[in-house]
């Protein structure tokens, strides 16, 4: 199929008809916008409505406290707004000071904790406007920065944890290092804004030689993975790379391509898409290939609906092999055919592993990937204690927990006593079925939400728990995910069982995922409470106790057995 024979979506006789975005990208000048005029507006706490899509590019969303809304709004001040900073840490790797230095600003500017994401970054919430600054200046003097982490460019880019693995983890880590700091956007207005750099000279064109004046249609999202485990969920990305190894030798890397969770409820033009293999390249190719994935999708894809505006949907409207051969074409050369391997799990490794330098590390269970103190638990305190002696790196997991790397044995038992004393030797203990459930923020603080997700995880997981304890299940790891709304960004589609909000204590319940994340779910019931979905649940899970294969999962199950019908393409994710 020549690339002459396919039109981009968008006509350009049909630019009244672009979504309101690319406007605001058009007229922002690379991103600049009123941001500057907006910090010094003390009038109010938030920023204009443009700008709240513009600071997206910068890591910032602005949010309010919908806890206080009602109460706000009868003593008819403004919402509580504040911000939400995300950190990019490509592959999830900092330095123990860096975690310091972010657990710091917690304290400073934010609200007494900070998150690890579904993405290996840092989320801090709660910074007020004049605040936002100096807390940016700060994470960049930590050599950490929040640019590109939101906003229709590429993201954080993610990489498998496994520094059991030596050298060849610190390879592919590099890979994916490197896929971030070539994609990241090329404007001043980043540091013209948060850190007084110095403006452009008049008449100087800027210039964005990847993304252009207008930026990529919606958000992309690349991840690397090395098999057997899938912690990145690689075919939840726009574009994945799966690691091929063979006796500590990392030969390259297979390509999936227009993996997306986000939908839309009651829109059926909208579905969540697993990737698609479309062959092989060598590790100095990647970049490359990265670049020019990323540049078809920026001139192919749709910019007149957003909801459509994924890659996902660029590669189903235009078909897949036009989009190979349109890779190619630029490329200058066709991808070697796909080595594929099987992965085993999406979960992390958790416990104690060495490398083969002798060097430690662990990986520890962080309870809905927040890192605060509460009565029970000093987790925040504790951590603060280990990044304090620790000299090896903290890297943040796909699943938003916390390995410890690069231990030296003389440190090993001091860090044990630290998590003795702090009882956090007490979270790896927990059931796989909770060690593998994930959910996003939603309440109070985001705007999409529907229903709650992070708050409501742990009540959620409990009553699953006593059900399998009663069935003899204790040990069978289940994959759960809640998000509260179906943009997805705990990955629900992937899930053996996810929840995705519909109202206030309502979910859209999906069962039939895969253990290995190489498959959707599908809705089994629609906008039902706790006791509908337990009711189900306990249902299908005696069933399950009763008939299941050896070594079955129990999305698998859920498929054999016809509760779901198995999705073979996201295009499919609605048919009945």
């Amino acid at each position: 199929m020549s690339t002459e024979t396919k039109k981009l979506p968008v006509n350009e006789t049909n630019l009244s008809k672009l979504a309101i975005n690319e406007s605001i990208k058009t007229k922002s000048n690379y991103l600049r916008g009123t941001i500057i005029e907006g910090l010094a507006d003390r009038a109010t706490g938030s920023m204009s409505e443009d700008d709240q899509q513009l600071i997206k590019f910068h890591g910032v969303y602005q949010q309010d406290d919908r806890d206080l809304r009602v109460e706000r709004l009868q003593q008819k001040l403004e919402p509580a707004y504040s911000f939400m900073i995300r950190a990019r840490v490509p592959g999830g790797v900092s330095t123990a000071q860096q975690w310091l230095d972010f657990d710091a600003l917690a304290s400073q500017y934010g609200a007494e904790n900070f998150r690890l994401t579904t993405r290996q970054a840092f989320q801090l919430h709660g910074v007020i406007k004049q605040s936002l600054k100096q807390t940016i200046a700060d994470i960049n003097a930590s050599l950490l920065d929040t640019i590109a982490a939101c906003g229709d460019v590429n993201r954080n880019v993610m990489c498998s944890i496994a520094p059991h693995l030596g050298k060849v983890y610190h390879e592919v880590l590099e890979v994916a290092t490197s896929i971030s700091t070539h994609l990241t956007p090329h404007t001043r207005a980043y540091h013209e804004i948060w850190l007084d750099g110095k403006k452009l000279e008049s008449g100087v064109e800027e210039a964005e030689p990847i993304y252009g004046k207008t930026y990529l249609p919606r958000k992309f999202k690349i991840g690397v993975a090395i098999p057997p485990y899938n912690d990145v969920d690689v075919f939840s990305q726009d574009i994945g790379f799966i690691a091929q190894i063979e006796s500590g030798v990392l030969l390259g890397f297979d390509i999936s391509i227009g993996g997306g969770m986000g939908a839309t409820h009651g829109d059926q033009n909208t579905y969540p898409r697993a990737g698609s293999i479309i062959g092989f390249c060598l590790p100095n190719q990647v970049v490359a290939v990265a670049e020019e994935i990323v540049k078809i999708q920026r001139d192919y894809g749709n910019r007149i609906n957003r909801k459509r505006a994924r890659f996902k949907y660029t590669i189903d409207d235009l078909g897949l092999d036009f989009i190979t051969e349109t890779l190619a074409e630029r490329l200058g050369y066709a991808l070697q055919p796909a080595k594929l391997v099987e992965f085993i799990s999406t979960g992390d490794n958790f416990g104690w592993h060495q490398d083969p330098d002798g060097l430690w590390s662990l990986a520890l269970f962080i309870p809905q990937g927040r890192i605060v103190d509460t009565d029970d638990l000093k987790l925040r305190t504790a951590l603060r204690e280990i990044a304090s002696i620790h000299q090896g790196r903290m890297i943040i997991t796909p699943n938003q927990n916390l390995v410890i790397a690069e231990i030296a044995g003389s440190n090993r038992s001091k860090i044990e006593s630290i998590l003795k004393e702090a009882s956090l030797v007490s979270l790896n203990n927990e059931s796989g079925v909770r060690k593998r459930a994930i959910a996003c923020v939603a309440f109070p603080t985001c705007g999409l939400a529907m229903a709650e997700a992070e708050r409501y995880l742990p009540k959620f997981v409990e009553k699953v728990q006593e059900i399998l304890l009663d069935l003899a299940l204790e040990e069978q790891e289940i994959s759960i995910r809640i998000t509260g709304c179906p943009n997805g960004c705990a990955r629900p589609f992937l899930a053996e069982i996810g929840l995705v909000g519909k109202s206030v204590g309502r979910y859209n319940y999906y069962i039939g995922g895969s253990i290995t994340g190489d498959r959707l779910n599908r809705l089994y019931m629609e906008n039902v409470d706790e006791v509908q979905i337990i009711s189900s649940l306990r249902d299908i899970l005696t069933d399950y106790a009763k008939n299941k294969l050896p070594q079955e999962g129990f999305g698998d199950f859920t498929i054999r057995k016809n509760y779901v019908a198995e999705v073979l393409e996201g295009r499919l994710f609605h048919a009945s």
